[in-house]
């Protein structure tokens, strides 16, 4: 059994290596963002798509990672991104990663 908290620790350690990264690099810096904060999701449950005609645990949480991961997908299509997009994603993934810690054993969930 893994100690609570032992999933925090590892996320906080990750986003301080890439916090830099996404400040000098925020294009490239993205898709590893996307992949830390996607792990997030999964450890507290939430749901990574809007099912039709299903409710939502925390529908903002899920509808700000979907419109983050789309931003992340135009970026690794290589096709016509919209460079004003970037500074939108950077900080839909900073306040998801906040929200998910925040979500944590100190707040009565599990990790």
């Amino acid at each position: 059994m893994q100690e609570p908290g032992i999933d925090e620790h590892i996320w906080i350690s990750e986003w301080e290596q890439l916090s830099p990264f996404l400040e000098e690099s925020p294009i490239e810096a993205i898709p590893e963002v996307h992949r830390l904060v996607t792990e997030m999701m999964e450890a507290r449950g939430f749901e990574l798509d809007e099912p039709e005609g299903e409710a939502l645990k925390e529908p903002e949480i899920t509808r700000a990672y979907i419109a983050a991961r789309e931003i992340k997908d135009e970026i690794e299509s290589e096709g016509s991104l919209d460079l004003g997009d970037v500074p939108v994603a950077v900080e839909a993934y900073r306040e998801l990663y906040q929200e998910l810690l925040d979500y944590g054993p100190t707040a009565g969930t599990p990790a």
